[in-house]
């Protein structure tokens, strides 16, 4: 459990601060960026293997391209359950969530 907290802690962090270097993403504090955390969490725990087995065909047609755009429509979901976080565009998107990736990779690698 504290690993995950961490883990969810880290996360938090990179939402909040990743709206300084990507314009198109707003984020209104440290709440609401907790609660994108917690929210993408969920999204990708339950919500993201149902999406990647209903577009299994697209994807494997796309060479696993299509999970970029997963990927996407997750931050975006995010974005319509979560007041005061606003995500605009494609590309914007698409590297907020690999940030996120990224910064549950290396938090994970440390925890173990």
């Amino acid at each position: 459990m504290i690993n995950y907290l961490i883990r969810l802690a880290c996360c938090a962090a990179a939402v909040y601060f990743m709206p300084q270097f990507l314009n198109e993403i707003k984020v209104d504090g440290t709440t609401t960026a907790l609660i994108v955390a917690l929210v993408m969490s969920f999204l990708n725990t339950f919500v993201k293997p149902i999406l990647k087995l209903l577009s299994l065909p697209i994807t494997i047609l796309t060479l696993g391209l299509f999970s970029l755009v997963i990927n996407v429509v997750i931050v975006y979901l995010c974005d319509y359950l979560v007041d005061g976080f606003k995500v605009g565009g494609f590309i914007q998107p698409l590297i907020f969530g690999f940030v996120l990736s990224i910064v549950n990779s290396l938090v994970g690698t440390f925890q173990d």
